[in-house]
């Protein structure tokens, strides 16, 4: 992050609102304290996902299909009832930084109950869940599964204390431990025959393990529940479950149209162009939002932070993505039958559109995080509620015009779904829509110039074998995106180096 001599408010942006108690000695220590933080998460994630796909790589040899579609069949209770289990706790212990020791035991019990509470419905649910699915199976997989819901509640209050207590490298370090649990139970278990179980039991000794590790890392007593004491934390969260289980379905609801009007190989198109479209953007952008809300509740009264977050957040996703996701959409041609081979060649149209999606998509996602993080999950949440009528009538209107109709649906609706966001954030803290803007300038003149380079590029080497094409393409690509960097906002990019200078310097010497 940069610090605050390199990112410092505009004199012009609402002097009234600064706060005597934002010193640029607290500001460095916070700019240090999140990079330190998304250090940590960023190697965790890379190390998880490493771990994760190298075991994924020998189940998959060694269990069926049928092994996997009896769990996946199983998930889908899963799914919604973490969500429930939680119940937006950690996110109400990092947002109402006042709650006092006795409401943090109450809720911790509240935690529990709920987690036994939906273990209880997910062993009412299994058979009709099995019966539906005509698999018998299902029945004993999801009891199993779901057990796993109980450590969940069990963890949700030191969860949410870690978080606010910003103590991002236990909780990395805990996510790493668990992943090398549940792989290897997982692997030991395949091994010994077990199958399907194999998955289920290893994920259930990873999710124990975690809650194991993290109530040790950060325990908290328990105490009887009152709801008066408890109304405003259960309301808080409240709105943060309901959010999360709309977003949830939204996001979902593309691929049961894609599924239900246009069919299955429809479907398994429009799912691999989603996912293409949606892996330059998710990892990076997952990594920032599940770290920044707790630095945005710490400074939530202070409206010059809040800007000073958002913008150079902004800022720094937009140059990360908005190169990877709209280069993929211009590569999307030759790329395809190079990787994926032509019989994927219907990816190639609705690709190219949800990659314009998935710019935006990625700055987008810190607006709720802001607005929850300074107490307006309510907001959130009936924003999420309307996206989940405007956005599905977008992808059933689309459908009419297939995959590639559904993608637009993405582009035209999700305006409607950000545009209050951006109302209602840039109100809240105060925030000029020009000093957003200026942020993106740097992203949206380098992408510019990416767009024009390869287009003239292509039709240059239009008669060019494809993985030719495709590999001229990314590195003209890539020079023409630095470059504009470099000669148009040389400052800027100058300022990003030195701070992460400051930063690499101030962890050497212990700061």
């Amino acid at each position: 992050m940069p610090n605050a001599r390199d990112v410092a408010e505009p004199k012009s942006d609402h002097p009234a609102t600064e706060s005597p108690t934002v010193t640029a000695e607290s500001t460095r220590r916070m700019d240090h304290s999140l990079a330190h933080s998304l250090a940590w998460r960023a190697g965790a994630d890379w190390f998880s996902q490493i771990l994760s796909w190298s075991s994924f790589l020998i189940v998959v040899r060694l269990l069926t299909p049928a092994d996997f579609g009896i769990v996946a069949m199983a998930m889908v209770l899963w799914a919604y009832l973490r969500y429930l289990g939680e119940f937006g706790i950690p996110q109400t212990i990092v947002t109402l930084r006042d709650l006092t020791e006795d409401e943090l035991a109450q809720l911790n019990t509240v935690a529990v109950l709920l987690g036994l509470g939906c273990f209880g419905l997910a062993s009412l649910l299994a058979y009709p869940l099995a019966a539906f699915f005509k698999t018998p199976q299902v029945f004993w997989v999801v009891i199993v599964t779901c057990s796993g819901l109980v450590p969940l509640g069990l963890r949700a209050v030191s969860e949410g204390l870690l978080n606010r207590d910003m103590r991002f490298r236990t909780l990395s370090l805990l996510d790493a431990t668990t992943s090398i649990i549940a792989a290897t139970a997982t692997l030991v278990m395949v091994f010994l025959g077990l199958g399907y179980w194999s998955l289920v039991l290893g994920n259930l000794a990873g999710y124990a393990a975690q809650s194991v590790l993290t109530v040790a890392a950060r325990p908290h007593r328990f105490a009887f529940p009152r709801l008066r004491t408890l109304r405003r934390p259960l309301l808080f969260g409240w709105h943060v479950l309901v959010s999360v289980v709309a977003s949830s379905a939204y996001e979902k609801l593309d691929n049961v149209t894609a599924g239900r009007v246009l069919g299955q190989t429809a479907l398994g198109v429009y799912g691999m162009a989603w996912n293409l479209a949606n892996v330059p953007m998710e990892k990076l952008t997952t990594l920032v939002t599940t770290t920044i809300p707790t630095y945005f509740a710490a400074v939530q009264n202070e409206p010059a932070a809040l800007r000073r977050y958002l913008r150079t957040l902004t800022e720094t996703l937009a140059m990360a993505t908005f190169p990877a996701t709209i280069g993929l959409a211009l590569v999307a041609r030759d790329l395809i039958p190079v990787a994926l081979g032509p019989k994927w060649n219907g990816v190639i149209v609705p690709l190219e559109i949800l990659s314009v999606y998935a710019t935006f998509r990625s700055i987008v996602a810190l607006l709720g995080k802001l607005l929850t993080a300074v107490g307006n999950p309510r907001f959130v949440m009936w924003d999420d509620l309307a996206a989940l009528i405007i956005l599905p009538t977008g992808f059933y209107v689309g459908s009419h015009w297939g995959t590639q109709g559904i993608a637009w649906g993405w582009v035209a609706a999700y305006p409607l779904v950000a545009l209050p966001l951006y109302w209602k954030t840039f109100k809240t803290i105060e925030m000029p829509v020009g000093d957003y803007l200026r942020a993106l300038r740097p992203a949206l003149h380098g992408t510019a110039v990416m767009v024009l380079a390869v287009t003239l590029l292509k039709w240059t080497l239009a008669a060019q074998p494809f993985l030719l094409r495709l590999i001229l393409e990314i590195a003209t690509g890539a020079a023409a995106y630095v470059s504009t960097l470099l000669l148009l906002h040389r400052e800027r990019m100058m300022t990003f180096l030195r701070a992460a200078r400051n930063f690499r310097q101030a962890r050497v010497q212990g700061v």
